[in-house]
């Protein structure tokens, strides 16, 4: 290798790209030049202004400058190490050494955490050494030092923009951003920057965690229009002679006050602990969020939030009876083989008992009743048919043997007969009935069964 020409000082951060500056004399903007490591033998090195472009490195020469850059894409921890800035010519290649060093893009050991209320201010303190007094400073968001600088919400050079403001004091080394009108999103990690000469730049960070503007209490309280409702606020005892304060809106900031002037509020049983106040009468437009306190100002932790919901007295009268007062429909029964109709109290089936088939029970009662007998009667007539014919066949053409000439048969169709007289409950058809068949088969004897 030939000579080398100083030394170059390079620093970046891991998974970001650096830029290495190269530069040369006059006299060489039409050679090679290119970026080696270790001995600079042809398989070190990493790219030439030939080539311009390769894997992680694009090497670029500005010969109006006579500077040339090469960039290293996605720099890894292994990538911090010595190289060489080389210029080709005849002879000895010109050199310069080049000392890369990486850190990882994010900061730093020690964490600052300060905590604040939303809709006040907070203020982040940033020391800095006493070579920095005359360097920019700067704040961003997140923890990536890498970007911060093009990510600055504020520099000492603009020192005040919307809610942020820089002060820089210079002999206490040490500024100051201040953060006002504090929302929730405000909440997160912050990093003080001090601009560095040469290396990486100076960071300090701060975590600023931004709490709701919260209460002691927080109750839901429902009323009925026309009655009143009593709100039970709590209080500091050091607060027993501060004036009490009820105030109506979502926004505490805009709420307005409801005991000056509201005859229907009340202030009422003030205690060392708490105050009572009392609504009376009742109106539905007295549904909304109220906030009672007794402290002058407003402060986290001193005063009692209520949502408050009116609705009117039928509508809770109706949900009262409906969960006090189930439905108990009473139905109507109506005894089977009864002249007279008496209600009867019934527990109510189900809806989709109420009918079976589109019949009612008593409906069902009666068929259930009368069916047995209906079906007797008609086996009983087709039966007395049947005989008909057959005493017709034996008395006209037909020489066919009677079958009631047989005792065993009479006896057989008798007995049938009589079951028949036993079930049935219509007495004069079946003393027709029994003439008939004793007609019919010839039973001389068995008159006293047409007699009875």
């Amino acid at each position: 290798m030939g000579s080398a020409e100083g030394l170059i000082r390079v620093f970046g951060y891991e998974g970001r790209d650096v830029k290495v500056p190269c530069p040369y004399n006059p006299g060489y903007e039409s050679y090679e030049k290119y970026l080696c490591k270790d001995n600079c033998d042809y398989p070190d090195i990493l790219i030439t202004t030939t080539e311009k472009n390769k894997t992680r490195f694009f090497i670029y020469d500005d010969q109006s400058t006579r500077i040339f850059t090469t960039t290293i894409s996605n720099l890894q921890s292994t990538d911090a190490r010595g190289y060489w800035c080389g210029v080709s010519r005849n002879g000895k290649d010109i050199y310069t050494e080049v000392k890369l060093e990486t850190r990882k893009d994010s900061c730093c050991n020690t964490v600052n955490t300060i905590q604040h209320i939303e809709g006040g201010s907070a203020a982040i303190t940033c020391p800095y050494d006493s070579e920095s007094v005359r360097k920019l400073k700067y704040i961003c968001r997140g923890n990536q030092p890498s970007k911060c600088l093009h990510q600055a919400m504020i520099t000492s050079n603009s020192p005040q923009k919307g809610r942020f403001k820089l002060v820089d004091d210079g002999q206490s080394r040490k500024f100051k951003v201040t953060i006002s009108d504090l929302n929730l999103n405000d909440s997160g990690s912050y990093l003080c920057g001090v601009q560095s000469n040469s290396g990486l730049d100076v960071f300090s960070a701060t975590v600023l965690k931004v709490k709701e503007w919260c209460c002691v209490k927080y109750e839901t309280v429902r009323g009925t229009v026309g009655l009143s409702v009593t709100l039970q606020c709590p209080y500091q005892p050091d607060q027993r002679n501060n004036r009490k304060f009820l105030c109506k809106g979502s926004e505490r900031s805009s709420c307005k006050d409801m005991i000056m002037g509201q005859s229907r509020f009340q202030v009422l049983n003030v205690s060392s602990h708490s105050f009572w106040v009392t609504i009376n009468k009742l109106e539905e437009g007295d549904s909304g969020t109220y906030w009672c306190r007794s402290d002058l100002d407003w402060n986290i932790g001193k005063y009692t939030q209520f949502h408050l919901s009116v609705e009117k007295e039928e509508q809770d009268a109706g949900k009262k009876k409906n969960l006090k007062e189930p439905r108990q429909p009473a139905t109507l029964a109506y005894p089977h083989k009864s002249s007279t109709v008496k209600p009867i109290n019934t527990a109510t089936p189900a809806a989709s008992n109420d009918l079976i088939k589109g019949l009612p029970d008593v409906a069902l009662f009666s068929l259930s009743a009368v069916l047995p007998v209906l079906l007797l009667l008609l086996l009983t007539i087709i039966l007395v048919h049947v005989f008909k014919n057959k005493c017709n066949k034996v008395k006209g053409k037909f020489n066919a043997p009677n079958i009631f000439n047989s005792d065993k048969n009479r006896y057989a169709l008798f007995y049938f007969y009589l079951m028949f007289c036993f079930f049935s409950r219509y007495r004069n058809h079946s003393k027709l009935l029994q003439a008939r068949l004793c007609r019919c088969t010839g039973c001389v004897g068995w008159r006293r069964c047409v007699s009875e």
